[in-house]
C-alpha cells in the first residue's frame, strides 16, 4: 500500500491515537469519519493525502451541508461539526509527522453551531408520572424502574447507566461510582433513597433470576442475561416518555437536561451540577475548583426536584460559567446522542 495514501495515513493516525488511550467508542467515531471522507476522496480519484487541499476540503464541507440522514433529513451542523473536527485532528497529525508539507485543514471553515438552550424538559410532576408508568408486577417493569429513578436522580448518560455494574452502588453513603464516562473519566454522584430502593429491589426480586454464568456484572440485564445496550435503553425510556402524553418527545437526555435545568432553577451553583454530570468544562471555562462529594451531595439534596424542596438556594459562590453555556453543552451533547456521535 502507498504509505502516502489517505488510507494508510488514516491507520497510522487511528493507530497513535490508540496509544494515547482514547475510548473504544471515540477510536469508532474517528474511524468512520476517516472512512467516509477516504471514500468520498476516493470516488474522485483522490488517493494520497498530499493531494488534499483546503479548495478540496472546502468542497466536502458543503457535501457534508448538503448531505442528508437515513430519514432523509438534513444532517444537523452538530453532526457536521463531528464528521470535520476530526480531519482537522488528522491533517494536523501528518503535517506534524512530516508526511505532509502543509496543512490543508488550518483554516477549514467549521459550521457554526447554534447554542441554543433545550427544547423541552420535564417538570418535576412530569418526571414523576413518566416514573409511575412501569408495571412493577413484572421484571422488566421493576427494571425499567429502577433505570428511570437514576436518570431522574443522577442526570448521568446513558451510556454511564448501561456500563454500571453490581458494584458502583454505594449504599452505606448514598453515592454511585461512574466509571470511564465521557473522556474516561470516573467520579462519584449522589443518589436519592428512593432510587436506591429500586435498585435493591431490582438486584434481589429480578437480577438474581436473570443472571447466567459467567455473570456479566453490568448492572442491568435483559431477560435473556444480556447486559441492556444504550439504544434499547433509549427506546424504553422514549416509550414510557410516549405513554405519558404530556406533548413532549425524547429519551435518556431529556432527564439529563431536566435535572440540570430544575437545579439551576432551585438555587444550585453551576459548578455542582458541571461535577454531577461530568462535565470537564462548559464553554471553554474549565473546572476551577474541585468540588467534594459531601459538598455534592449537600447541593443534590436541597436542589433536586425529586426531593421537594422547592426554596430558592444558593450553593456556593457565583460561578464564573453561565447557565445558558452549560444548557447549550447539554443540547449539543443531545444533538450527538440522537447522530449518533456521542
Amino acid at each position: 500500500m502507498d504509505n502516502q495514501s489517505l488510507t494508510y495515513l488514516s491507520r497510522l493516525y487511528l493507530d497513535y491515537l490508540q496509544s494515547l488511550n482514547y475510548s473504544p467508542r471515540t477510536m469508532g467515531h474517528r474511524k468512520t469519519t476517516l472512512r467516509q471522507f477516504d471514500d468520498w476522496c476516493q470516488e474522485r480519484g483522490i488517493v494520497k493525502a498530499s493531494s488534499v487541499t483546503k479548495p478540496i476540503l472546502e468542497r466536502y464541507r458543503r457535501h457534508l451541508h448538503h448531505s442528508r440522514d437515513k430519514r432523509g433529513n438534513p444532517i444537523s451542523a452538530h453532526n457536521q461539526l463531528a464528521r470535520l473536527i476530526p480531519l482537522r485532528g488528522f491533517f494536523k497529525w501528518a503535517t506534524q509527522q512530516n508526511y505532509l508539507l502543509y496543512n490543508p485543514a488550518s483554516e477549514l471553515q467549521l459550521p457554526r453551531v447554534e447554542k441554543r438552550l433545550p427544547k423541552a424538559t420535564l417538570s418535576p410532576e412530569e418526571a414523576e408520572l413518566i416514573l409511575s408508568l412501569p408495571d412493577t408486577d413484572t421484571g422488566e417493569g421493576i427494571r425499567d424502574r429502577a433505570m428511570l429513578e437514576i436518570l431522574y436522580s443522577t442526570g448521568i448518560r446513558r451510556m454511564e447507566v448501561v456500563n454500571l455494574t453490581k458494584v458502583d452502588l454505594h449504599m452505606d453513603r448514598g453515592v454511585l461510582a461512574v466509571r470511564q464516562g465521557k473522556g474516561k473519566k470516573d467520579r462519584f454522584v449522589p443518589i436519592a433513597a428512593r432510587a436506591v430502593e429500586w435498585i435493591q429491589h431490582y438486584l434481589h426480586d429480578v437480577r438474581l433470576f436473570w443472571a447466567v454464568e459467567p455473570d456479566p456484572e453490568n448492572l442491568f440485564l435483559e431477560p435473556n442475561g444480556q447486559p441492556i445496550t444504550d439504544d434499547r435503553l433509549s427506546r424504553i425510556v422514549a416509550k414510557y416518555i410516549k405513554q405519558a402524553d404530556i406533548g413532549k418527545t425524547g429519551a435518556c437526555h431529556l432527564f439529563r437536561h431536566t435535572v440540570a435545568t430544575l437545579m439551576l432553577e432551585n438555587g444550585a451553583d453551576i459548578r455542582y451540577i458541571q461535577q454531577l454530570l461530568g462535565h470537564a468544562s462548559i464553554g471553554t471555562t474549565e473546572i476551577y475548583t474541585q468540588v467534594s462529594i459531601v459538598k455534592l451531595k449537600q447541593v443534590h439534596e436541597l436542589t433536586h426536584p425529586s426531593l421537594h424542596r422547592r426554596q430558592k438556594q444558593t450553593a456556593g459562590a457565583e460561578p464564573e460559567a453561565t447557565e445558558e453555556a452549560l444548557l447549550a453543552q447539554l443540547d449539543a451533547e443531545s444533538a450527538e446522542e440522537q447522530d449518533g456521535t456521542g
